[in-house]
């Protein structure tokens, strides 16, 4: 395969002889290497090289002024619109926001020659049309908005020449003033030039290469298929048909540089691909496939990523044995790790902080691995202050004082007046503090990221002090944002050699024998009707101002370009795409299969990966005598039955949390959680009952107890909240519905106190019952805390106290092998073993046991009852029963030949 580059190389050869003295101009950098690269095969001996340009260097060389970075370019902008604007100026963060669109269609308005005047006027007129009222005055912002149109005209001349004065400008601007300086470039530079493989030429470029042609000293070569060129309806011949029926100079000569490759033999398949990172991985397969056949088959490969957003995944999905690798895209800085940190070190000072810092800020930013290794163990100090105490909000002394003063804190939390300058050279310290430990263990990638951090600081700071407007943190953060996002790592690499991946762009003038090209749907490849202008479409339409169907012969051509000269083409695209990852199959793919390529050379696949089939099996952890000591353990200090509930409900629960001592991450409680909930309605309960213990309850005693309800409340929220704050939101909600539930459950009493006689025997007492298991050869206890233990008529009653729902069915059974195998019956199973150890103390002969629910107090005492027989007393009979199941329950824990199992829960 001869590339195009080489045709243009052995024809101007067979022209001039030479390439001494010629001015190359190609589309892009890129291009011009592989030129050079051309050249220097071709000759055998030393010449003076010829000078190559990209197109905008080339312009820029005649111009006489440089482009400008797109922030500066923003800010002088503003600069000039809060002279020229009347009224209330925007800040620059909102202008920020429009800017950009009003320097695109700026740029636009100039790259293709337009009468700045006419369309801005006609602009001022529609807009002015958009808010016409019968009504004779205008508000005063209609006025002013009004008056921002009409004086648009006004903005982008002050805009042009205040950067004409700086010797600067944008794109646009620098392609205006060429064309007005060609005429000079010319005389000093009355070289050959020849450009080469040019598609769609926006007006001024057009003009520049025409009026070069007319004066003979230049030459022009079209990288184009006849096949396209040929079809009058072939979108990737629009626009080179189009300059051969236009330009005046083809008149009297032909267009240079038409190939015939299309229609020659092609393997080209279209595969369907569910979502990105399917693709990456296909893509990962592919290449795979393709260096097992022939070794030297990637030198001529290129990877062409449609959505330069899979870089990243399809990185890491190429093959180990693929060595080399050129990327001709950087790595983008907004992507890295140390933006996230500094995305967070923003938030905590663009929120509000008066109360202190938000917790979640504080630990986001804590436990970013640049910051770790900044704090070290400090770090991990604050954060286990703020999760044991429950620290919702935190100031700067608490911070401190946490910290022993660790100096690096005061880099990250301080209350100094927060200024955008201020600010940036903190966050300059930050880096320097924390370059320091990467210095010594010399990790240069991480360093590489700090410096390139350090100087996008330093470049915004210089930028704030010639320009004053950027006055909060939020303008700061766009700016940063904005500046971060062309920002970027580049990969060191030949481009001569290896695997080359690259975007669609990058691809202009190459030519590989194998093109892989990923994410070929709608919305990417062709990108879609996005309109990002203030011009309307029809006024764009009547200026000749590029729209979205010119993007639309865009795409094509270079999606068509690609596949002109190849063997083999993979063309992979999403088959579900979302919003975020474009649309259906692309046209182009509708296309290429309909435009009379034959068909047996095209395969069409969808490569959805094997789906197997997993059973998940549920978790076995054998028992052996490790394990077996760790149950003897916890037998001896005594199963609790919230323990063997566990055991019930999952095994492997109960492993973990029981045994090994595994319990749930913990976490601040930012609103008051269920366990707290229930442990502050105990512990208020005992509180106001434990001077009644002994006594028969009367209306004067339980009367008395009311007072005192919302200060205990308030006592043991503070105990069990830690630091906690209840005085707000739904904290404070919390705290008075257990005042509610409280004084509810009082009042009731009261009512039963007046019909009954009532006495309280016990408040939160502690029992513990030793098992007789002699298949086992260690001893076995049971150990609990009785809520409310009291006598009601002469009838002995165990009550617990829940928070949550419970129904009468959950006590009440009617198979006894159930409370030892379904969860369901947990609360009935927490019944009757408190039943069983009091009985094991007192030797009673009956008993009631049942549970006071505070979600349904009305409901009064829901009884443990035997089904069948609808028996509420627990008498001998009944005890013997449960315990039986008990110990079988703990016999089954201790045997070391039953393995813990997992239940599906």
């Amino acid at each position: 395969m001869r590339s195009f580059i080489v045709e243009v190389i052995e024809e101007v050869f067979q022209k001039h002889q030479s390439v001494e003295g010629l001015v190359f101009v190609l589309p892009s950098k890129r291009a011009g290497t592989f030129l050079r690269n051309a050249i220097a095969k071709k000759i055998n001996t030393t010449i003076f090289a010829p000078k190559i340009y990209s197109i905008e260097e080339f312009v820029e060389n005649i111009s006489g002024l440089a482009y400008a970075s797109n922030t500066l370019l923003l800010f002088e902008l503003y600069n000039t619109y809060l002279k020229n604007i009347r009224g209330e100026k925007e800040s620059f963060h909102d202008f920020s926001k429009w800017g950009q669109t009003l320097l695109q269609d700026f740029n636009e308005v100039d790259r293709h020659l337009i009468d700045a005047k006419e369309i801005f006027g006609n602009l001022a007129a529609i807009q002015e049309l958009n808010h016409w009222s019968p009504q004779a005055e205008k508000t005063k912002m209609m006025e002013n908005y009004l008056h921002f149109w009409n004086n648009i005209e006004k903005l982008y001349r002050d805009f042009g020449q205040s950067l004409v004065q700086k010797g600067v400008g944008y794109q646009g601007l620098v392609y205006r003033h060429a064309c007005s300086c060609l005429e000079a470039y010319q005389k000093k530079n009355p070289n050959l030039h020849v450009f080469v493989g040019f598609n769609a030429l926006n007006r001024a470029e057009s003009q520049i290469i025409q009026k070069m042609l007319d004066s003979l000293n230049a030459e022009i070569f079209w990288d184009i298929d006849t096949a396209f060129l040929n079809d009058p309806i072939h979108d990737a011949g629009y626009f080179i048909r189009k300059y051969h029926k236009s330009w005046p100079y083809f008149a009297n000569n032909e267009l240079q540089g038409l190939s015939d490759h299309y229609n020659r033999p092609k393997d080209i398949q279209i595969i369907g691909v569910p979502k990105n990172i399917s693709q990456a991985k296909y893509v990962g397969h592919l290449l795979k496939e393709i260096n097992s056949k022939h070794s030297d088959a990637l030198l001529k490969t290129a990877l062409i990523l449609g959505d330069e957003n899979l870089l990243n995944p399809t990185l890491n999905a190429i093959p180990k044995e693929i060595e080399t690798v050129n990327i001709t895209m950087g790595y983008p800085l907004q992507k890295t790790t140390l933006a996230a940190m500094f995305d967070q070190f923003f938030a905590l000072y663009i929120k509000p902080h008066q109360n202190g810092w938000y917790h979640r800020d504080i630990l986001a930013l804590l436990t970013h691995p640049y910051i770790d290794v900044l704090l070290n163990d400090t770090s991990h100090k604050i954060i286990r202050e703020i999760k044991t105490k429950n620290l919702t909000y935190l100031t700067t002394e608490r911070l401190k004082s946490i910290s022993d003063s660790n100096p690096a804190i005061d880099l990250l939390f301080f209350d100094d007046l927060i200024l955008p300058e201020n600010f940036l050279k903190k966050c300059t310290e930050l880096i320097l503090a924390i370059r320091e430990p990467f210095q010594n263990q010399r990790d240069t990638m991480a360093l590489e990221y700090l410096y390139r951090f350090h100087t996008l600081f330093n470049q915004i700071l210089d930028l704030l002090r010639n320009y004053r407007f950027i006055t909060d943190l939020k303008s700061l953060q766009a700016l940063f944002k904005e500046l971060l996002s062309a920002e970027t790592l580049d990969f060191q690499g030949d481009p001569l050699e290896g695997l080359q991946i690259m975007g669609m762009l990058e691809s202009r003038n190459l030519d590989f024998e194998t093109v892989i090209l990923t994410s070929v749907n709608e919305g990417i490849l062709p990108s879609g009707k996005s309109n990002n202008s203030f011009i309307p479409f029809d006024l764009k339409t009547y200026f000749g101002l590029p729209t979205y169907k010119e993007k639309d012969a865009i795409y094509t051509y270079h999606f068509y370009r690609l596949l002109q000269r190849a063997k083999n083409v993979y063309i992979l695209y999403n088959i579900e795409p979302d919003v975020l990852e474009g649309g259906e199959k692309s046209r182009l793919i509708t296309q290429l299969l309909t435009d009379g390529q034959k068909a047996r050379d095209i395969q069409e696949v969808i490569a959805t990966p094997k789906t197997i089939q997993v059973n998940k099996e549920p978790e076995i952890v054998a028992k052996n005598q490790n394990l077996l000591n760790l149950i003897r353990e916890h037998a001896e200090s005594g199963f609790s039955p919230s323990s063997l509930s566990n055991y019930i409900r999952n095994p492997i629960d109960f492993y973990k949390q029981s045994l090994l001592g595994i319990e749930n991450t913990f976490e601040v409680e930012e609103t008051v959680a269920s366990n707290t909930f229930g442990t502050v309605v105990h512990d208020t309960l005992e509180n106001l009952y434990e001077s009644l213990i002994g006594k028969y309850l009367t209306v004067a005693d339980l009367t008395a107890l009311k007072p005192n309800i919302e200060k205990l409340v308030a006592h043991h929220f503070s105990k069990s909240y830690r630091d906690g704050d209840i005085t707000k939101g739904k904290n404070l909600i919390a705290y008075h519905v257990i005042v509610k539930y409280l004084q509810k459950f009082v009042a009731l009493e009261i009512e039963e106190v007046q019909k009954h006689k009532i006495k309280i025997l016990g408040l939160e007492k502690k029992m513990k019952l030793g098992l007789d298991l002699p298949k086992i050869n260690f001893p076995a206890y049971l150990k609990g805390k009785i809520d409310r233990i009291d006598e009601k008529d002469g009838v002995l009653r165990i009550i617990d106290y829940k928070t949550g729902n419970v129904a009468s069915k959950n006590v009440t059974i009617s198979n006894w092998d159930d409370i030892r195998l379904n969860y369901d019956y947990s609360k009935a199973f927490q019944l009757l073993c408190y039943a069983l150890m009091y009985h094991d103390e007192h030797r009673i002969e009956s008993l009631e046991a049942g549970i006071i629910t505070f979600k349904n107090l009305g409901g009064g005492v829901q009884k443990f009852t035997v089904k069948d027989s609808n028996k509420t007393l627990v008498d001998q009979e009944i005890l013997r029963l449960f315990k039986n199941q008990l110990e079988q329950l703990i016999l089954e824990i201790c045997d070391i030949n039953i393995p813990f199992t997992e239940k599906e829960v």
